[in-house]
């Protein structure tokens, strides 16, 4: 799933593909947003992103693109 997370007084979002289920993803970010904790993103290349709660201005959930192989349209 494709993540995209916005944060305050930054022009560019975070963008991050993760195999997390989206529902455990909103309950991260609104507890992350609630209580001001980090928000803790684990990507599917074993990176983990750290973002503060207090500076999260938007989270996007997206399902990945599907990229086009070979030379045919489909």
């Amino acid at each position: 799933m494709e993540l995209s997370i916005g944060i305050q007084n930054l022009p560019r979002e975070v963008n991050i593909e993760t195999d997390t289920p989206q529902a455990e993803l909103e309950a991260q970010v609104d507890a992350a947003i609630a209580d001001g904790t980090s928000l803790k993103v684990l990507s599917t290349k074993g990176s983990t992103v750290i973002i503060p709660g207090k500076v999260i201005a938007y989270v996007m959930f997206g399902a990945p693109e599907k990229r086009a192989v070979g030379f045919g349209q489909s």
